[in-house]
């Protein structure tokens, strides 16, 4: 039962150390990393509860039972793979082929060890387990061990090569070295599990790894956090004080604070109070109609490196110009350096053919003759569960958009 006593106190330990997140009273982990870093800590929840099971199966030799629960296994191994991976995805915010790539080879392994697995209880491919309770693994089975120890290796690689592409400050290579470090412990004991498969290798390289980032990222995001929310105390006590004059610089500093200085257009921060109060009607059921289009500046970096950030720039507010002068009557909101979005509701809504046809109309003239060439892709709101949804549906087209102007550009 020693394999079994370690995976529960895996389990205590990371309900100790990760209860605010799990539970999330006030929806105050709604960010897109938090969300996905929860779905991670329940699968990883999930797989410790497992492998505690296969511990009690195995030491009273239960057969069916042990069977089973390693194909169970198996599935929520590959899942927490899979979550990882979006998280680093999401928590670092390149937005490039690398990371496409990532992100889909997690959703092939998982894909492909679900279907393994399934296969499995017809025609053993991974595994067996005899009457009993000898647990015999097969070819394939190492096969799955090292693709997901391949993508754990190649998501710490990113995870350090950001900390040079970024020129981050030391607080943020401090973050990204222990998400490097994270992917190298999971990589690390997955090697040995595959020499030593009736250890619980895994549960202690997950239980080691989250106590790592709990200490380093996670805590250090939480205390970021706390002093935004104390500054916004101290701001809301001293509007108390100062009466009204105040509270019209107050207003006006919000109001600042939601713009891009470069472009004039609605900041990253206001997109997500908008998204924020659409997916309060979504909760409630009362989700206006709505789509989502996700813009991308083709270029920018190229002339930034030939004619210099002034030039950059300049082509950046021209490119946002031509956005605007489309979408007349909805807001724009600059979320990246070179992306953008709008919320298209009400008339824009009603016309979001015709505005989506004068986009693929600049293009090609741009393309044809030269000018700024903008991907664009669109998604309407169809019953998802929140915004975000939606944009990650608009943001793939806009990929697919973006490669085809390529294309077009090239012939």
């Amino acid at each position: 039962m020693l394999y079994s006593a370690i995976g529960i106190l895996a389990v205590i330990i990371l309900i100790i150390e990760n209860q605010d997140i799990l539970i999330n009273h006030n929806n105050a982990f709604n960010t897109p990393a938090w969300k996905v870093y929860r779905q991670f800590l329940f699968s990883v929840l999930i797989y410790y509860f497992v492998d505690v099971l296969w511990g009690v199966f195995e030491s009273h030799k239960l057969d069916r039972l042990l069977f089973t629960d390693t194909l169970i296994y198996f599935v929520a191994m590959a899942i927490g793979t899979l979550l990882w991976t979006k998280y680093i995805v999401t928590y670092l915010e390149e937005k490039n082929f690398f990371e496409k790539f990532l992100l889909y080879s997690g959703r092939i392994i998982a894909g492909a060890v679900s279907l393994l697995s399934f296969i499995n209880i017809f025609r053993p491919v991974l595994f067996t387990v005899d009457s009993k309770c000898v647990y015999t693994p097969f070819p394939i089975r190492y096969a799955v061990l090292l693709c997901q120890i391949l993508l754990f290796i190649l998501i710490s690689v990113y995870a350090f090569s950001s900390i040079i592409k970024k020129k981050k400050a030391s607080d943020k290579a401090k973050k990204y070295r222990t998400l490097g470090a994270f992917g190298l412990i999971m990589a690390v004991c997955l090697v040995a599990q595959l020499w030593y498969p009736m250890l619980p290798l895994y549960t202690i390289a997950y239980m080691l790894g989250t106590c790592l980032l709990r200490a380093i990222v996670i805590g250090d995001e939480k205390e970021e956090i706390r002093r935004s929310l104390e500054e916004a105390e101290r701001i809301v006590d001293a509007q108390a004080h100062q009466g009204e004059e105040y509270k019209k610089r107050l207003a006006q500093a919000q109001t600042k604070a939601n713009i891009d200085a470069l472009t004039g257009v609605k900041n990253k921060h206001a997109y997500l109070d908008a998204e924020d109060k659409l997916n309060r009607f979504i909760i409630n059921n009362e989700a206006p109609e709505f789509a989502i289009f996700v813009f991308d500046i083709n270029n920018l970096k190229s002339i930034n490196d030939k004619e210099g950030h002034h030039a950059g720039d300049k082509y950046l507010c021209d490119a946002c110009s031509i956005i605007c002068d489309i979408f007349k009557k909805s807001a724009v909101f600059r979320i990246g350096g070179d992306e953008f979005a709008v919320i298209a509701q009400n008339k824009d809504y009603k016309d979001i053919d015709n505005l989506f046809e004068k986009m693929n109309s600049h293009n090609a003239e741009a393309t044809k003759n030269g000018g700024i060439i903008i991907a664009c892709g669109m998604a309407k709101f169809e019953n998802e569960e929140c915004v975000e949804d939606v944009f990650d549906r608009a943001d793939r087209n806009m990929y697919d958009n973006k490669d085809k102007l390529k294309s077009a550009a090239h012939n």
